[in-house]
């Protein structure tokens, strides 16, 4: 079976179902949506393949209705982070001395198992645990995890592809070694996709992992790692430990064989493990290779050429999609004053269409955020704009979480551009406008770019080619994936590989090669056909 020389064709992304009235998907999804709300699941600890339970346990509930809950998970404690440490570490030799394409298989077979037979199953469970309508899990749950999967074989066998030159009596060779030692993967609550490609980035390269899941997120999670087991991933490769971060962390980063940490969620947690792992240096075996992807203040900024129709459209769509509790969401805009007027009209009429509820009519736009301290927190910026004389909300500014945690999308006006809500991330339905006068474009562009320590998307608007090329330069580093003319959010694999600098984290670009690379340590062989028989060389004589 391995005396072929296999690579993988570049795969297409996977088509996004509609769910439009009367069709198929939308019975099968509606289906499944009863099924899994008329049932409370047991979620084990999965080490070394096993299913464990601790007895130490937590509910995951709805978002949209906090009193229903979905499931009870166990959680880790010191004895299990450590043995699923010791899985982890034990599975890693047999896992990276098997062929790749061995290990492709198991991610393209999970592919096929999630397009074909689990879409709903994990649509579902995103819909329910995390807060996400039909369309938002759809992008999700299934159409990018299905493309991070495939995309990333592809991915892996251009590196493996690449080798360098030879002259004759050599034979030069670069060997794709993983990492030494296991990986800790920390996963956010907002895309099951990210929980995916978190885990089979790293463990495609011959790595193994030790997976942190959000408790909040814990349903669909659990789901996609029954789901890889069934294609065939070893006992070992991925552990799941439901339970505390700092409780995991402090085990798993004290450890000498930590070799990375593959993880997306909040800028403060980054640095605390940062900081855990400077503190850790002298201990490992191997400088840990730290992959982050944090936060964003994700901007649209409009030139005066620019449609207000389109404008409009970029800022509900780009803000209040799934709550804005996406790191790409934008949260604060920039437009000239010649035509606010007409873009204040668009986007009120726009919003006054929304509806808000549960995510199992699909008629709403707007589901609840993801659990109590967000709402809190949310509704606490949305009271200092309100109690200041430097904002106004002009529509939306209600909360209400006595059945789920709703805020309304949310939009204020600012007359400072360093008001806190267009300079601290919010993670909700929140937007912030500041109106500039149009002469005042440029330096408007470098306020922009000074106002926050995060740089993940962005967005210009304009009609005016000049005054485009204008904001891109002065936005180089502003933003790692930059829209122009499109709302700054639905970054595609293999289209538009993501990640950003600055603050949001390391820009390391999931969804491209350039991941991946970052989960081997190459070693170069030289192989000397014709070895030197004498010391001397011609200079000598």
């Amino acid at each position: 079976m391995n005396n072929a020389i296999y690579n993988f064709r570049e795969p297409k992304n996977e088509s996004v179902l509609t769910y439009a009235p009367g069709s198929e998907e939308r019975k099968l999804l509606e289906e499944e949506l009863n099924l899994q709300y008329n049932k409370v699941i047991d979620i084990p600890l999965i080490i070394g393949g096993k299913e464990i339970r601790t007895g130490k346990t937590g509910k995951v509930i709805m978002p949209t209705d906090h009193g229903h809950v979905l499931a009870t998970y166990h959680m880790a404690t010191e004895k299990e982070v450590a043995m699923a440490i010791n899985a982890a570490l034990e599975a890693k030799s047999e896992w990276m001395n098997l062929s790749w394409m061995e290990r492709a298989s198991v991610m393209a077979k999970a592919a096929e198992l999630i397009s074909k037979k689990y879409r709903y199953v994990l649509n579902a469970a995103t819909m329910l645990g995390q807060g996400k309508n039909v369309m938002q899990a759809e992008i999700d749950s299934a159409c990018e995890i299905i493309d991070y999967l495939r995309f990333n074989n592809y991915f892996a066998s251009m590196i493996y592809m690449e080798q360098p030159a030879s002259e004759n009596g050599t034979i030069n060779r670069l060997e794709y070694r993983p990492l030494e030692g296991f990986i800790y993967t920390v996963t956010p609550f907002n895309f099951t996709a990210i929980a995916s490609n978190l885990n089979t980035s790293v463990v495609v390269m011959g790595n193994t992992t030790i997976w942190k899941p959000a408790s909040t997120s814990l349903l669909s999670n659990y789901y996609l790692m029954k789901i890889f087991q069934e294609a065939g991933l070893p006992a070992g490769v991925i552990n799941f430990l439901p339970g505390s971060g700092a409780l995991i962390s402090n085990t798993a980063i004290k450890h000498k064989d930590l070799a990375g940490i593959h993880f997306t969620g909040s800028n403060s947690t980054f640095n605390t493990l940062w900081r855990q792992v400077t503190d850790n240096l002298v201990t490992y075996r191997s400088y840990p290779k730290i992959v982050g992807e944090t936060g964003g203040k994700d901007f649209i900024f409009a030139h005066n050429s620019a449609n207000t129709i389109d404008l409009a459209t970029a800022i509900v769509r780009g803000s209040f999609e799934y709550q804005g509790q996406k790191c790409s969401a934008a949260s604060r805009a920039y437009i000239p004053e010649s035509i606010w007027n007409d873009t204040r009209q668009h986007l009120l009429e726009m919003i006054s269409q929304i509806l808000t509820g549960d995510v199992r009519d699909f008629r709403n736009f707007v589901n609840a955020v993801i659990d109590e301290p967000a709402f809190d927190r949310i509704m606490s910026y949305i009271e200092k704009a309100r109690d200041s004389g430097d904002a106004s909300i002009i529509t939306g500014g209600k909360g209400d979480k006595s059945k789920g945690y709703f805020v309304e999308p949310t939009v204020i006006v600012t007359l400072d551009p360093h008001f806190l809500t267009m300079e601290e991330e919010i993670f909700g339905p929140v937007m912030t406008i500041y109106v500039y006068k149009d002469e005042n474009y440029e330096d408007t562009l470098k306020l922009c770019d000074e106002t926050s320590p995060y740089a993940l998307t962005g967005a210009i608007f304009s009609s005016d080619k000049y005054a485009m090329i204008t904001a891109c330069r002065a936005l180089r580093y502003s933003a790692g994936n930059f829209y122009i003319n499109d709302k700054p959010t639905g970054a595609m694999v293999g289209q538009q590989p993501f990640g950003g600098a600055r603050a949001s984290g390391t820009n390391d670009k999931a969804g491209s090669y350039l991941n991946l690379l970052r989960w081997v340590s190459p070693r170069t062989i030289k192989e000397t056909l014709m070895p030197a028989t004498d010391f001397r060389y011609p200079f000598m004589g």
